[in-house]
């Protein structure tokens, strides 16, 4: 994982814990202070966090938090849900052997990191496994709206596994979800996707109460951490 990847997540948990508010500039100089690292890295960083929609990058002005009002993100959820419901009904109908064969990769991908407990990297393989299954639809049309959202939400479904016991509930619905598209159900796989999405907003919200709650502390806390998490992110790519 790159130097500027790993602070484009911590920019995108900052943001998402109330540190930096919608409207606000997020500052090139001010962001390599607070993390203790070089501009170039930041502005890698920010332009990675652009590219998928999660801040707007305007001409003059620099990089603008655009974080959605809590209507806007479960209205994000419950599309993507829709989509994904579809994805799953047709790969259920049009499943091919290579197709299968990538989704149970992704699948195993999961478990191991589900039994280190390491959201990160479980984020990444649960990625795979999602978008193995657009693939699987073989419509291309809907799997690039599926590629697209699932990108601009991506910061929201990599924190809400974090919350208790997540990873292994995820991995279970995972299997379930490929049980039923092996099986040739395209309504039971549509159902489950679409459960499984709508779940994720819900574990969403309840990770965003908990930031709130702790905002003034983790605010409070912010500089000195983040300076030391801008010294380990330099020393580990010194390595």
């Amino acid at each position: 994982m790159s130097q500027a990847f790993r602070l484009k997540q911590s920019i995108e948990d900052a943001v998402i814990a109330g540190e930096f508010l919608p409207g606000d500039r997020l500052d090139e100089a001010s962001l390599a202070g607070r993390f203790g690292v070089s501009r170039t890295p930041i502005r890698e960083a920010l332009l990675q966090l652009g590219a998928e929609g999660f801040i707007d990058v305007r001409p003059r002005r620099g990089a603008i938090v655009s974080v959605p009002s809590p209507t806007r993100l479960f209205e994000m959820f419950e599309t993507m849900a829709e989509i994904e419901s579809a994805c799953g009904r047709l790969a259920a109908r049009r499943l091919t052997p290579e197709n299968d064969a990538a989704m149970e990769a992704a699948h195993k991908a999961c478990e191991v990191a589900a039994r280190e407990g390491d959201s990160e990297q479980y984020y990444a393989d649960n990625r795979n496994f999602h978008e193995a299954i657009y693939r699987a639809s073989r419509n291309s049309f809907l799997a690039d709206q599926a590629f697209a959202l699932h990108k601009r939400l991506s910061a929201y479904r990599r924190i809400q596994l974090r919350a208790r016991n997540r990873l292994l509930q995820s991995l279970q619905e995972h299997a379930g979800i490929l049980e039923a598209i092996r099986a040739g159900d395209e309504q039971l796989a549509a159902s489950r996707l679409h459960d499984h999405v709508l779940v994720q907003g819900e574990r969403f919200s309840d990770m965003v109460l908990g930031l709130a709650g702790d905002r003034r502390s983790a605010s409070a806390g912010s500089r000195s951490g983040t300076a030391k998490q801008g010294a380990l992110l330099q020393a580990e790519d010194r390595r």
